[in-house]
C-alpha cells in the first residue's frame, strides 16, 4: 500500500458515497416505467415542468364527459390512443398522484382502461371510461394528455366525474378543456328527452334517469270541455309562437298549476303533455328528489326548451302558517322559478291534491304560477267516456248507464281499476275464453265490492269523496 497508511474512515465514507450515486444513476437513469414513458415521452417534458388544470362534474354527467372527450379526440383526426393504469388502490390517488408512484417505481404501471356502462337515453347505453388517459393535441397542436375519471359509488354522492388535462402550458391545458365542454354542450345527451331526478338507496346517491317518452291522443285524456284547450295553449301554445311572443315584448317562462283530488287524471294530463312537446327536455321531480329542484332548474336552463314537472308540490309548499320556519324545499323551489329569467323557454308543471295549502307567495305571485287549472271528478258524461277509454281492449256486454250512474263523484282512477277488476273477474270465471268479455254481473259485483265498507281506504286511495257527493 507504499507510505499511505490505510484509513478506514476515509473508505467508508467513500463507499457510501459510491453506494449514493449508484442507487441515483439507478432510479434517473435506469428503465423508466412505460406508465412514464408514455405520459411524459408524449408531452416531451420532465414530470416536474407540467401543468395540470382538472375539472369536475356531478357523477350523472358521465356519459357527457365521454361523448365530449370523444368528439375533442376525434377533431385531432388521428385514431385515439387510451390506455390506463394497472394498480391497487387507484382511486385513492389523483393522475399526479398515480404517475409521480409510477415513476418511482412504486405501485402503478401502464395498463388497461377501466369502462362503466353509462345510459344514453330509455333504451341505449355506452362504455365510459371509468379510469383512463388518451394522448392528444391542444387546439393549436401542441401535446396534451387527457385523464379521464368516472364516478365511483363506492364514495357515495360526494363522487363526480373528473377530466385533468396535462399540458406545458396552463394556456394550452385551459383551451383543450374549454374545447372539450363545448362539445359537451354539442353532444349532450339529456338534450330532448324526459328525466327524472331521485335518489338511491345506496349511500344517498343522487341519479338523473331516463325514462320512455309518452305519446297519448287527446282522445285518452278525459276533462270538460275546454280545460285540455286552456292547457295547450298556456304549454304548447307558447312554445309553438315563442319567437313572435319574443318579439312582441312578451315572456316565455311559465308556471302552470294542475290541481284537484287523487286520481282525477292530473298526472296523466302531465303524460300528454310531454308528448305534445316532443323536442322538449323534460324533468320529473318527486318525492325525496325535491331536494334536487336547484339542479333540475339548472338543467332545464341549459337543455331549452324543457319543462319542470314538479309532482305534488303541496308536500314542500303548504302555507307558512303551517310552520313559522317554513320549508327549506319551498324557498329553493321558489328561488329555482324565479332565477330563470322571462325570455327563458322554460315552463314550470306543477301538480297538487291539496291546492288550499299552498304557499301564497308560490299561488299568487304572477311568473311563479300565472295559470291554476282544476282538474275535476268527472261529470256523467265524462265517466262514459272513461268506461269507453279503459274497456277498449275488452268485449264488454254490460250496460254502462247504470255504471255511470253509480260511479257519480268517483274519479278517472277508480274507473279504470273498476274496470281492471272486473276484467280479472271475468278472467277467472271463463278461462277458456280467449277475447276478454265483461257483462252486467262482472261489473255489478265488482262495483258492490269496490263500495263496500272494507274497501273504504282503497276508495279513498282512488280519490273517492269523503262523502258520496253526485258530480253528475
Amino acid at each position: 500500500m507504499g507510505s499511505q497508511a490505510f484509513d478506514a474512515g476515509e473508505f467508508a465514507a467513500e463507499l457510501q458515497r459510491i453506494i449514493k450515486a449508484t442507487a441515483d444513476a439507478v432510479s434517473t437513469e435506469g428503465p423508466v416505467n412505460p406508465l412514464v414513458e408514455k405520459v411524459f415521452g408524449h408531452l416531451g417534458l420532465d414530470p416536474a415542468a407540467v401543468t395540470v388544470v382538472t375539472q369536475e362534474w356531478p357523477s350523472w354527467e358521465h356519459a357527457n364527459l365521454q361523448r365530449g372527450v370523444d368528439a375533442y379526440v376525434g377533431e385531432r383526426g388521428s385514431a385515439p390512443d387510451w390506455f390506463g393504469i394497472a394498480g391497487a388502490q387507484r382511486s385513492g390517488d389523483d393522475f399526479i398522484g398515480l404517475l409521480a408512484n409510477a415513476r418511482h417505481g412504486r405501485w402503478y404501471e401502464l395498463g388497461t382502461v377501466d369502462y362503466a356502462t353509462v345510459a344514453i337515453g330509455p333504451d341505449k347505453s355506452i362504455e365510459a371510461v371509468k379510469l383512463g388517459l388518451v394522448n392528444a393535441t391542444a387546439p393549436d397542436g401542441v401535446p396534451v394528455v387527457l385523464c379521464v375519471r368516472g364516478p365511483d359509488m363506492r364514495f357515495g354522492n360526494t363522487q363526480a366525474c373528473q377530466l385533468t388535462v396535462l399540458a406545458a402550458e396552463r394556456v394550452t391545458a385551459t383551451a383543450a378543456r374549454e374545447r372539450i365542454e363545448e362539445l359537451m354542450a354539442e353532444h349532450d345527451v339529456y338534450r330532448g328527452q324526459v328525466l327524472a331526478f331521485g335518489i338511491s338507496e345506496h349511500r344517498g346517491n343522487e341519479l338523473l334517469t331516463f325514462l320512455p317518452r309518452p305519446h297519448l291522443s287527446a282522445a285518452d285524456v278525459v276533462l270538460p270541455d275546454g280545460v285540455l284547450d286552456l292547457i295547450e295553449r298556456h304549454t304548447v301554445g307558447i312554445a309553438e309562437h315563442g319567437a313572435r311572443l319574443r318579439a312582441a315584448g312578451q315572456h316565455v317562462k311559465r308556471g302552470l298549476l294542475l290541481h284537484g283530488a287523487p286520481g282525477t287524471g292530473k298526472t296523466h294530463t302531465v303524460r300528454y303533455l310531454m308528448g305534445r312537446l316532443p323536442d322538449a327536455t323534460v324533468i320529473v321531480i318527486s318525492g325525496p328528489a325535491m331536494r334536487l329542484i336547484n339542479a333540475a332548474s339548472a338543467l332545464a336552463r341549459r337543455l331549452q326548451p324543457s319543462v319542470v314537472v314538479v309532482e305534488d308540490v303541496d308536500l314542500i309548499a303548504k302555507d307558512r302558517s303551517y310552520s313559522p320556519s317554513g320549508n327549506p324545499l319551498l324557498f329553493s323551489l321558489l328561488d329555482a322559478m324565479d332565477g330563470i329569467g322571462g325570455d327563458a323557454d322554460v315552463t314550470f308543471l306543477l301538480t297538487t291534491n291539496r291546492a288550499g295549502e299552498l304557499e301564497t307567495a308560490l299561488a299568487d305571485r304572477p311568473g311563479r304560477v300565472d295559470l291554476a287549472v282544476e282538474i275535476p271528478r268527472p261529470d256523467a258524461r265524462g265517466r262514459a267516456a272513461l268506461l269507453a277509454l279503459y274497456s277498449s281492449g275488452l268485449t264488454v256486454t254490460a250496460d254502462l248507464e247504470p255504471i255511470v250512474a253509480a260511479t257519480a263523484g268517483q274519479t278517472a282512477s277508480f274507473i279504470k281499476e273498476l274496470l281492471r277488476r272486473a276484467a280479472l273477474r271475468a278472467i277467472t270465471a271463463h278461462p277458456e275464453q280467449q277475447q276478454v268479455s265483461v257483462d252486467d254481473a262482472d261489473l255489478t259485483a265488482t262495483l258492490g265490492e269496490m263500495n263496500d265498507a272494507a274497501s273504504a281506504l282503497t276508495r279513498s286511495l282512488l280519490g273517492a269523496p269523503n262523502g258520496q257527493d253526485s258530480n253528475s
